[in-house]
């Protein structure tokens, strides 16, 4: 029985930089183990459009990528014929040291200099490991009882030619066995939580944002509460020296209706903040310059000190 395609593949940005790491700074080609997990994910196309559609539901499995673990050489856990040698995947499954107790969604191979396509040997170690069923594991939230098997396949690959910008390429498959062979899968790199993204769709707010108090008041925990309510305008007036009137009341236009007249406001300063950047960029340039120039004037000040003090 084949088990159902994954929507897409989850993964955090670090674990992506690790595994590419790893492949990197070996010797040659590596291969390992990928951990993680698949989760049954409905999400809900809302809208707050009374003209629009009736809201849709859409379910897919989304495989999330929670670890690793790189050999650092080849055949590390299967032989010449692409048959997996269940013994050493088991002893590391159990080991306690492991600490990411996560299932085992597949594998990985990483080599150099050659095209970003599975191998013949590369397809038998997914399909021996994906017919595995010790291996296989459950889905969660999956409304009906689920079980996936070891079918993640992952590829890492260095440009065929010699290129002045190193650069790795990498791609993700699934094998299915109805079709005996590999579906080229898409890569979700996730950088705040491997199960944010998935649960939200395409809603978009229709309303107006309601118009926002923005006002400057003092701090009551403080005891002299003049002082402090001085002391904070002339915080603020600092503020808007340097923003050029642009003050906190001001924020309040942006949004509601008069937001769009108001925006121009907002790229005009920022266009200016930056000319200021540019203009204190050159200054400190000149300053490191003439400051060099002034030590290279004082290094031969030295030099014609120390001559004459050795010419008496």
């Amino acid at each position: 029985m084949d088990y159902p395609p994954f929507g897409k593949i989850a993964i955090s940005g670090p674990i992506l930089a690790a595994m590419i790491q790893s492949f990197s700074t070996s010797a040659g080609a590596v291969d390992g183990l990928i951990f993680g997990h698949v989760t049954h994910v409905t999400t809900s196309n809302l809208s707050d459009d009374s003209e629009s559609p009736a809201d849709s539901n859409s379910s897919t499995f989304i495989a999330t990528i929670t670890g690793f673990f790189c050999s650092g050489t080849v055949n590390s856990f299967y032989d010449n014929t692409g048959t997996i040698e269940s013994g050493l995947i088991g002893q590391f499954l159990d080991d306690p040291l492991r600490t990411h107790q996560s299932s085992l969604l597949g594998w990985f191979s990483g080599r150099r200099k050659t095209q970003l396509r599975p191998s013949m040997r590369e397809r038998l170690v997914t399909t021996s490991l994906a017919t595995d069923t010790q291996f296989s594991f459950p889905v969660k939230n999956a409304l009906e009882p689920t079980d996936f098997k070891p079918c993640l396949f992952l590829l890492f690959a260095s440009p065929p030619s010699d290129q002045i910008i190193h650069t790795h390429e990498y791609r993700a498959y699934q094998f299915r066995s109805c079709t005996d062979s590999f579906e080229s899968k898409s890569i979700s790199i996730v950088n705040i939580g491997p199960a944010f993204g998935g649960h939200y769709g395409s809603f978009s707010s229709n309303s107006p944002f309601p118009s926002l108090p923005c006002e400057l008041h003092g701090s009551p925990m403080n005891e002299d509460k003049d002082h402090d309510r001085n002391h904070s305008l002339k915080d603020q007036r600092e503020l808007d020296m340097c923003a050029e009137g642009f003050e906190v009341g001001r924020l309040r236009k942006m949004v509601g209706s008069e937001a769009t007249n108001y925006t121009w406001s907002l790229e005009d300063l920022y266009e200016k903040m930056l000319v200021k950047m540019g203009n204190l960029a050159i200054m400190v340039e000149d300053s490191s310059a003439k400051l060099c120039e002034q030590e290279k004037h004082n290094r031969e000040l030295r030099y014609k000190i120390s001559k004459l003090v050795a010419s008496e």
